[in-house]
Order: C-alpha cells, then sequence, then structure tokens
C-alpha cells in the first residue's frame, strides 16, 4: 500500500486527508511540524510528502515551509512533494515548482483533483523506482560479468546482450559443440572468441574457417587438409584446420554452406574425432571444440535436404541466439563511440539519428558508419550529415501550446496540471511556466 507523509500544524487540515487518502487505499503518516515531518522521513520510506506552507501562528509568508521543502529536496532528492497553500500568487508557487516541487494546491482543495495528482506521482514514482531496480541490477550483471569472465574487450550495454554473454560463459568450460545464430554483422565470432577464452583450453588455438567464402570442392582440404596429389594443384601436402586446432577451438562460419560431403566428414570427426586428409588412407585423432554460426534457417535447409538433421543437433548442444543491433539498442551509442578516433565525439542530433536507424547491417554497418563519419567530419564534433543516415524523427510536440490549447488540456484534466502536462507532451515544469508566461493562473 502506498504511503503518504502529511506535514502540517492543522490537526482538522491532516485528519480530513488521512481519512480521504484510506478511502482509496493510500496510507497517511502525520506530522505537525518540519522536525517532526523530517523525523518521519528519516525513519522510513514514504511514496509522497503533502507539506503545509506555514506552520508558526500569524506567518503567511511561507518561509518555512520554503526551508522545509529545500531540506527535504536535499536529503531524498526523488521524493515528490506537493505543497499545500493558501497562497494566490502563482509565481511564488511557480519558483518552488522549477526548484523541483512535484505540485502545489491552494486551499480549500478539491478532493478528485487532490486524489488525481496524488495517485498520478505515486505511480510515477513507483514506476521510477521499478526502472532503477531494473538497471542497477543491470549495472550489477554487467559488473560482475566483466569481473569474472575475459569479454575480450567487447563493448555492450544491452540486457540482451547480457543475456547471450551471460549464457556464453556459462557454458564456456563445458566441453560441448555451440551454435550461434543471428544476422550477418551481429558479432558472433566475438561470442566465439569469449567462449575460447573462457574455456579449459584458453591459451589454445582458435582457428576460424567461413564456410561461406570457399567454393565447395575446397572447404573439404580447408577443412581436414590434404595430400600430394589429393587434386589439381596440390603439390605438396597441407594441414586442414582440424589440425591446426588441436587442442584449442574451431570455429565455422557460415555453416550452412558446408557441402554435404563435407558435413558427413564433420559429423565423422565431431563423434569421434578421427578423420583422414583428402587423398590419404590414415587416420588423424584431434581433440577440437567446435563452434559453429550462421545466419541461415537450418531447420528449412534441413527439410529441403540441403543440410544434415543430425550434423544439426550434434552442432546444436547449446545454442546462442545473438539478436540484431536494432533489437539490442542499448549497444548502439557505446559502440560508436568506440569506433571513434580520440577526440571526436557525437552532437546530441547525431546519437538521435544513430538511435533512429534500423541497421540491416548490424554491427558491422554501424562500424563503418562511424569510420566514414571520423573521414567527413569538419572537426571533433561529428554531425548528422556526417553519417549518412536520416536524422532523428522530429519531436512531435516542436510547437509550444498557445493559451487556448492550454485552458483546454486543463479543462479537459480537471485542472490537473500533471494531467494536461502529459496530453500536451510537456513536463509540469514546463507546463507551469508557459502557463506563467502567458499569465494563465490556475484554478484553486
Amino acid at each position: 500500500m502506498p504511503t503518504v507523509l502529511i506535514i502540517d500544524d492543522n490537526a482538522a487540515v491532516a485528519i480530513a486527508l488521512e481519512v480521504l487518502f484510506s478511502l482509496h487505499d493510500i496510507a497517511a503518516l502525520r506530522a505537525a511540524s518540519p522536525e517532526e515531518g523530517l523525523a518521519v522521513l528519516a525513519r522510513q520510506p514514504v511514496d509522497l510528502v503533502i507539506q503545509d506552507m506555514n506552520f508558526t501562528a500569524d506567518t503567511t509568508s511561507g518561509e518555512e515551509g520554503v526551508a522545509l521543502f529545500r531540506e527535504i529536496r536535499r536529503r531524498h532528492p526523488d521524493l515528490p512533494v506537493i505543497l499545500l497553500t493558501a497562497w494566490t500568487h502563482l509565481d511564488a508557487a511557480v519558483d518552488l515548482v522549477k526548484a523541483g516541487a512535484a505540485d502545489y494546491l491552494s486551499k480549500p482543495w478539491n478532493d478528485e483533483r487532490l486524489l488525481a495528482t496524488v495517485t498520478n506521482l505515486i505511480e510515477l514514482g513507483q514506476a521510477n523506482r521499478a526502472l532503477t531496480s531494473r538497471l542497477q541490477r543491470e549495472r550489477r550483471a554487467k559488473r560482475e560479468l566483466e569481473q569474472n569472465f575475459d569479454l575480450r574487450g567487447l563493448v555492450w550495454q544491452d540486457p540482451a546482450t547480457e543475456r547471450v554473454l551471460h549464457l556464453a560463459c556459462q557454458v564456456a568450460r563445458a566441453d560441448v559443440p555451440v551454435l550461434i545464430t543471428g544476422p550477418n554483422g551481429t558479432g558472433k565470432e566475438r561470442i566465439a572468441e569469449i567462449i575460447q577464452a573462457n574455456s579449459q583450453v584458453p591459451d589454445g588455438p582458435f582457428v576460424v574457417l567461413n564456410c561461406g567464402a570457399l567454393p565447395s570442392e575446397l572447404i573439404e582440404a580447408e577443412l581436414f587438409g590434404a595430400d600430394a596429389g589429393a587434386y589439381t594443384g596440390a603439390s605438396k601436402a597441407r594441414e586442414g584446420k582440424f589440425e591446426a586446432a588441436d587442442g584449442g577451438t574451431l570455429f565455422l562460419d557460415e555453416i550452412g554452406n558446408l557441402p554435404l560431403a563435407g558435413q558427413m566428414k564433420l559429423l565423422r570427426v565431431l563423434e569421434t574425432g578421427r578423420f583422414e586428409r583428402l587423398g590419404s588412407n590414415r587416420e588423424r585423432q584431434v581433440k577440437v571444440r567446435v563452434i559453429s554460426a550462421t545466419n541461415a534457417d537450418l531447420g528449412a535447409m534441413i527439410r529441403a535436404g540441403s543440410f544434415r538433421e543430425d550434423l544439426y543437433y550434434r552442432l546444436n548442444v547449446i545454442e546462442l541466439r545473438l539478436p540484431p543491433l536494432a533489437a539490442r539498442p542499448g549497444d548502439i551509442l557505446p559502440l560508436a563511440l568506440s569506433f571513434l578516433p580520440r577526440g571526436k565525439h557525437l552532437h546530441p542530433s547525431a546519437e538521435a539519428a544513430l538511435l533512429a536507424h534500423t541497421w540491416p547491417g548490424n554491427v558491422r554497418e554501424l562500424k563503418n558508419v562511424m569510420a566514414r563519419a571520423s573521414l567527413l567530419a569538419q572537426g571533433e564534433l561529428i554531425m548528422v550529415a556526417d553519417l549518412g543516415l536520416p536524422a532523428a524523427p522530429a519531436a512531435a510536440n516542436e510547437t509550444e501550446p498557445d493559451r487556448e490549447a492550454i485552458a483546454q488540456a486543463l479543462a479537459r484534466a480537471g485542472g490537473v496540471v500533471a494531467q494536461a502536462a502529459l496530453e500536451l507532451g510537456l513536463s509540469r515544469q514546463a507546463l507551469y511556466r508557459r502557463m506563467e508566461r502567458l499569465g494563465i493562473a490556475r484554478s484553486a
């Protein structure tokens, strides 16, 4: 149940508010003086404070309330505070709102308006606390990963990337094949490097073969090696990738491009650790962990008969799905900055453009964009035009609302400034400043 602290020397006011809140499942605490209110805040958490502005008899200056508000703000900077006052001077109330007050209400108050304001602020506070808690958990998880594992200098911030990294590090020491799936350019090879770095053989060789970069007739020779004369041009024996990776890790990128004959031989190596070079009958024994990667739909390839189902299940003991860059937006700006040379910076509009782009080429595209921008930028600051990308969409509310628009929004919101500000796309403080400039007084 949310809790409101009422700081008011008038017992009748405090009791009336306490009864009002109790009817709407909001707990209320009472304090009769600033000192008592601050003591309550020091003892227990509350969701919101409603404070009077005058506590000494025959005093109407509001100085006591200002001092109390500033002390609450100093000790509890995120705690929403509603000012309850008989003041009729809008400029004085606006000054406190500018200083961080959540809202102000005149005495006598409107119960419906007060409840709407309190409910809105409590819900906003709960959402902010949940967000803060989530961000703290994410920062803690990132810190623990970076402290406990070798992440090979990977730059990342997004929770989606954290989940992939956590699983990769969790399975790194298990000597089982891993299949990394995801679109081209997402960083699958970097994940494979991290698995190797945290495996039982981190100092072993890490050998890479891109199965999509070679003609199909040469892939087997690349994988298993070849004796002299095994094929046209093979003038001497050559070592294959499996032999080179003995005692370490073999990363097979674009595994979906491996021809069926090569798939059969790869399956045998995975099952027995044995293979023959092309043109040789002598078996060779290796101990290699295979990590494979693909952007293809291997399930569809199995149904089409172009990929062996038994090999798929052998490779896919553990699958890591690496999302496209657009699905992990928290990584975009940290990666972009990491690609910039020292001394270069991003203008806020350039940051917005990077976040708005869909990144069909993923991290590879981002790296290329930043390299281009670094070359084209006239100075240290990189602008939107330097990126070669569309600028971030313009804000939906670039034109400030006029007097009529504000009056209509306030009327629809029943005078609740927080609701009117939300409708107008402004912060509460911005709406108060706009009302002050236009000479709009808030009704009591």
